[in-house]
Parts: structure tokens; sequence; C-alpha cells
């Protein structure tokens, strides 16, 4: 009979206990993990090479790095990939549909356009609001300023995070959107950019001009405040 490692087996031992992908999504939120730690929840067990994590990275990897074709995989072939079989694959296939319905259950933009930063510090500082580290979201528009969605692109610490320039195009250009809102959080109460803010910040706008793709604001959030590029002139952003 082969010994089966999970998620706490091996590799996965050498990890520090916040680092492992159940104790990280407890603890910080389904929106800390990557795709490969959330598909190593799903599929809970690995082989006798593998953990349950390099499954699925190794997974991640058959399917080009996409969601979207894994979730277009037919179960029969998932079926035939070394670590998968039948309970895994019904798993997966369960977990990418339940993700497809919601997508679809309702219209995926919202009905409340936002014009304004106060409009964007509403919407967003129930997300912010007591965070003891850094977070970076990105707001997706349509032409109409309707978000098409919002999401948090990266997790730091105390006094910086990280934004991927190359993903959040991407990102953009996958959803289709007309233009987007930058919002990130200071924990030390002070909203105001500093050099890193203020250089990734017009990184990010010409990148995305090269797609026409407008960003229209970044804004600072502290618990009581905010500070907007666009009204102070710090960053000369698109217009709405």
């Amino acid at each position: 009979m082969k010994y089966v490692k999970n998620l706490y087996d091996m590799k996965m031992k050498d990890l520090m206990p916040e680092e492992r992908p159940v104790e990280k999504f407890l603890s910080r939120g389904a929106a800390a993990l990557s795709n490969g730690e959330l598909l190593a929840i799903i599929l809970r067990t690995g082989t006798d090479e593998e953990n349950a994590l390099e499954l699925a990275q190794r997974l991640l990897l058959e399917a080009g790095g996409s969601l979207r074709s894994l979730a277009d995989m037919d179960v029969e072939l998932l079926r035939t990939l070394k670590g998968i079989g039948r309970k895994k694959a019904a798993c997966l296939g369960a977990a990418l549909e339940l993700g497809r319905r919601f997508f679809e259950e309702g219209n995926t933009v919202s009905r409340v356009s936002v014009n304004r930063p106060e409009d964007v510090y509403r919407a967003m500082i129930p997300h912010l609001r007591g965070r003891d580290h850094e977070e970076c979201w990105v707001l997706y528009l349509n032409a109409a300023n309707y978000v098409i969605c919002k999401e948090m692109e990266s997790l730091g610490g105390s006094e910086n995070t990280v934004l991927d320039v190359r993903r959040v195009v991407k990102k953009a250009l996958d959803r289709k959107a007309a233009a987007l809102i930058l919002i990130h959080n200071h924990p030390s109460g002070n909203p105001r950019p500093g050099k890193h803010d203020i250089s990734r910040t017009n990184d990010l706008r010409n990148a995305l001009r090269a797609f026409n793709i407008d960003l229209l604001d970044h804004l600072i959030i502290s618990d009581g405040s905010f500070f907007s590029f666009g009204n102070n002139g710090v960053v000369q952003m698109d217009q709405a």
C-alpha cells in the first residue's frame, strides 16, 4: 500500500505554520492565497512523490497557468493526469463549476458607477479598515465606470506591498476593462504617498496607456482619511 502525503507531510511540514495553505486561508482569508494554494486545499492530498501543493502547481502548469484552461479541461482528461484520479477530478470539476455558476448567477457588473474618490473610499474602507499590513487592490471598470470586479492584487508587510504591473495589465485585458483604479492602504495612518508609490503609479499608468486602458486614480487609504493622486496632481491621471 502506497503512503500518501497530505498537506502536513514531508515538505509541507517544513513551511512555517502560517504559510501552510489551510492555516493561511483561515488566518488571512482566501484572497491572500495563490491559485496553487487554493487548489492544494481542494486536492487535500498528494502522491508518494509530491505533496498537495506540488501536485496543484503541476496541475496548473498542465493548464498553461490558466484557471480558465483548467476549467475547460474534460474530467476524463483530468482523471488521466498523474496524481489526480476519479475523486480529485470530481472535486476539481465541482469547485470550478461552482465558480462558473457564481460568476454567471447575476450581472457581473456593479450597478454603482464610480466617479469620485469618495466613492472608491466608501467601497474599499470595509476591506482595509484596521489592517496592520499593506494591501494593494484594483478596481476594474467598464467604459461607463461601472465596476466589473475588485481584486486584492498583493499583500505586504507593515510598510510596503508589491505591485506587479504586467499582471495587472494582463488582468485588465482579460476582463476587457476600459479603466481601473489602484488602491492601497497605509497602516501608519498617514495616507500621503512615498517615492515608491509615485514611481509604481507612473509605471502602471504608462503600461496601461499602451493598451488604451485608463488609470483614473490611485487612492491611499488610512482608517480615517485618504489621499487621491488624481485630486492632488501627484501623477497625471487619465480622465473619466
